[in-house]
């Protein structure tokens, strides 16, 4: 995950300050020359760097201990802040026009994601409710514009195109089409190239003259490191830029173009890619990527993700059975793959306060949730049903069946034994005439299941 590398740098500056009674000068100092080092080596710009560390340093120089923080506390409480200020504060919302449709121009260059990250846009807003429509504006890269028609129909959201007719009549062409059609957002999916050239720039200045989007955000891979922050730097100079796209944010990148590109062109991070499937995208909230940066967790987006991909009614049934200790194999088989539709393991954990440095390292294996279900899945509806009445030649079938080992099929029993004796301990009343509160997860631990992860 992005900043893995930062958060344990800035861990460890921290960790000289636990002992300080109060705050001196030369603390501050040698702490603040650590993180600076620390954001340099994760490619972020060196004018922001000095710039944050002087604002921390202004901050926390003769600061008194807040009652009840540590000195290393208070200064993570100010870098805290501080790194939220410089992703831009609060989260930013997509303009509003008094007429639709909202016009979204998305830029950037060749392989950035540009296509890609227009049906993720798209699949996010027809899921709020509006009827965006995707424009294929991009008539020089091969295949372009039926790679845009497939994520289009992936996302459910369709595509306007005029084969290779000049992208500014495209675009002129689109806007009356969702004026007559109803779509409330238009997405220009416009043409990148390996490199910033004068060509490129004059054909995004016209497309923007003719139909003056509302939105011009410029997607940028940020992978790329310190050169996204120069792109971004020289499209905004050309188009000014209402926002930012950043993808691959979810893979081995420093994170420097996070932390820069918002303080060198003053425009925002809007969205996040955070995965190659269509519904990896997220709304960017730096205040919550700076506690992920600083090691607290993103508590906030993991309820939402649950929400967004958890069945509620679903949920409200299994808790009911939980309390009424009537859960059988089935339950247990939904509940895998409710986990599954929530993403990879390690990323869902690592969401969790104090669990991005312990998942540092760590290697967890998404499959082994599938060979828990698959184990399930080979068992007959009465064998699911009535767990008890899986004997020795049962066992060999169902191991076979899944492709596993009889060795695996007894832990998973053996584990849903145990889970089944936890909830009817904690499923009848105490003697207040109370239900006792269930343990999390209906008591199931031991590494999902007591598999090796």
């Amino acid at each position: 995950m992005a900043f893995d590398g930062l958060a344990e740098k800035l861990s460890a500056a921290f960790k000289r300050l636990k002992s300080k009674g109060k705050l001196s000068e030369s603390d501050v100092k040698e702490a603040m020359r650590e993180v600076r080092l620390a954001l340099l080596e994760a490619d972020v710009n060196y004018k922001v760097a000095k710039d944050f560390t002087k604002k921390v340093t202004e901050r926390s120089v003769g600061a008194e201990v807040m009652e009840s923080l540590t000195p290393a506390q208070m200064v993570i409480k100010i870098v805290n802040e501080e790194l939220t200020e410089l992703m831009g504060g609060s989260n930013a919302r997509l303009a509003s026009p008094s007429k639709p449709p909202l016009i979204v121009m998305l830029c950037g260059l060749q392989g950035s994601g540009k296509t890609t990250h227009a049906g993720k846009l798209a699949l996010m807003l027809k899921k709020q409710g509006h009827r965006p429509l995707l424009v294929a504006c991009d008539i020089y890269r091969p295949a372009a514009i039926t790679q845009l028609q497939v994520v289009g129909n992936q996302a459910g959201v369709p595509v306007f195109e005029m084969g290779t007719a000049d992208p500014v009549v495209i675009s002129e062409k689109a806007v009356s089409h969702a004026r007559d059609y109803g779509n409330d957002i238009v997405i220009l999916d416009t043409a990148g190239r390996l490199h910033i050239d004068e060509e490129l720039m004059n054909e995004l200045k016209r497309v923007k003259a003719a139909v003056q989007p509302q939105e011009i955000l410029l997607v940028v891979d940020a992978m790329t490191g310190q050169d996204a922050v120069n792109v971004a730097q020289t499209f905004h100079d050309m188009l000014s830029i209402t926002g930012v796209i950043l993808t691959k944010l979810d893979g081995d990148t420093r994170g420097g173009a996070a932390l820069s590109v918002r303080a060198v062109t003053g425009q925002p991070i809007k969205f996040a890619g955070t995965g190659e499937k269509l519904a990896d995208l997220e709304v960017f909230h730096p205040d919550r990527m700076a506690s992920r940066i600083l090691g607290m967790g993103d508590m906030l987006t993991l309820i939402e993700e649950a929400q967004s991909k958890m069945d509620e009614k679903k949920a409200a049934a299994m808790a009911k059975k939980l309390t009424e200790n009537k859960m059988d194999m089935n339950d247990l088989l939904e509940q895998f793959q409710q986990v599954r539709r929530m993403g990879p393991i390690k990323s869902v954990l690592s969401r969790l306060p104090g669990m991005e440095k312990q998942m540092q390292g760590v290697e967890i294996d998404d499959r082994q949730i599938d060979r828990m279900a698959a184990i399930i899945l080979s068992m007959t509806p009465t064998e699911r049903e009535k767990p008890a009445i899986i004997n020795p030649s049962r066992k060999r079938r169902i191991a076979a069946g899944s492709g596993m080992k009889v060795e695996d099929v007894n832990r998973l029993l053996k584990q849903f034994e145990q889970m089944q004796k936890i909830m009817k301990q904690f499923g009848g009343r105490n003697g207040k005439g109370k239900r006792r509160r269930m343990p999390p997860f209906g008591g199931l631990g031991g590494g999902m299941g007591g598999f090796p992860m």
